[in-house]
Order: C-alpha cells, then sequence, then structure tokens
C-alpha cells in the first residue's frame, strides 16, 4: 500500500518530541471532551480517540507514542475529574503509554511498507497490547476498591480496545502521508 521514506538517521529530531506533546495534549482533550457514547455516564466513555497514542508511536517512534499515551491520560484524567494519583500517574499512565510504546518499537514506517499483512499485525498488536492495558488497570481500579476488576474490564477494554483495534491499522497510510506533506525532509523518529 504505502512505503515510507523517513529517516531515521537524518533530520529533524525535535519534531517529533513537538509533535508527540501537542499530540498528547490533544488526546487528553478529546478523551474528555469528545466522547459521544458514555458507557458509564461520568466515569467511562467510549475513547473513539484511543488509537491516537499507537499511530503516533508509529509515525514518530516510540519515545513519541509513550509521551503520547502518558501525557494525554493525566490531560485526560485531570480535565474529566477522574485523576486518582496513585492510579493515574503510576498505572493508568504508564500502561497508555505502553500502547504507544509498543507499536512504535514493532513498526517503523521507514523499514515497512503498510500492506494489508503489516496492517493485521498492527490490529493484532493493538489487541495484545490493550489487553494487557485493560487488565493491568482494571485490576488498579479493584484494588483501590473503585470497581470490580471484570466490570471494568469489560467496560474499559470496549472503550479503548476496540478504537485502537480498528482505527490505528485503518489511519496509519493516511496519517503518514500528511505527515510526509507536513515535514517533506524527513525527521528522526523519538
Amino acid at each position: 500500500m504505502q512505503s515510507s521514506t523517513i529517516s531515521q538517521d537524518e533530520g529533524n529530531t525535535l519534531f517529533p518530541i513537538v509533535l508527540s506533546v501537542v499530540a498528547a495534549a490533544a488526546t487528553g482533550v478529546l478523551w474528555a471532551y469528545a466522547n459521544p457514547i458514555q458507557l458509564v455516564p461520568g466515569v467511562i466513555q467510549w475513547r473513539i480517540f484511543a488509537f491516537l497514542p499507537p499511530l503516533i508511536g508509529i509515525l514518530l517512534g516510540w519515545r513519541s507514542g509513550f509521551i503520547c499515551g502518558y501525557l494525554g491520560t493525566i490531560v485526560w484524567s485531570l480535565l474529566a475529574g477522574t485523576f486518582i494519583p496513585a492510579h493515574s500517574l503510576l498505572i493508568d499512565g504508564i500502561m497508555v503509554g505502553l500502547t504507544g510504546l509498543i507499536p512504535g518499537m514493532l513498526f517503523d514506517p521507514s523499514k515497512l511498507t503498510f500492506d494489508r499483512g503489516v496492517l493485521i499485525r498492527i490490529a493484532l498488536v493493538c489487541l495484545v497490547v490493550g489487553v494487557v492495558m485493560v487488565a493491568a488497570v482494571s485490576a488498579s481500579l479493584a484494588y483501590l476498591g473503585i470497581f470490580p476488576f471484570w466490570w471494568a474490564f469489560g467496560y474499559i477494554g470496549l472503550s479503548d480496545i476496540v478504537p485502537m483495534v480498528i482505527g490505528t491499522p485503518l489511519l496509519i497510510v493516511p496519517a503518514l502521508k500528511i505527515l510526509k506533506a507536513a515535514h517533506p525532509a524527513g525527521f528522526k523518529r523519538f
């Protein structure tokens, strides 16, 4: 489908760092205010933009994906009024950060052609990383006495895993085209 010419050895390193911080802020704001379906009103909504950390991780690099997921979670929890220091800063932030880090480590656009097989592998990685993230977050919420584990696992899984598995492979090729047009000289992934 689409091959990449993003350079690993040349280009601007600041570009993906700045873009990952901007994407983190956008992620947090979108998660807080642009979720049309409330699964548990006021607590868990279908985060249709849950694909942003893995997408940023693949496009801009694993560190950028982690920044997007971690800071996006912190921004979201502060804006949504669900900030719990031990949970948000440690378990939730780190685990959502890993949803951007792991796909970013496994899929480098400069070394791949995004054909059907790669897109299916991206979806599978998002599924596995999503299940691990949801299990850890649900265990943390159960430990803190906020929600029962399986209840949290079901609703958070629906909230986050579905958009990651569908959105990331669906949007990677168009996002890569936009990124190339925005920075045609190339950049170093971060």
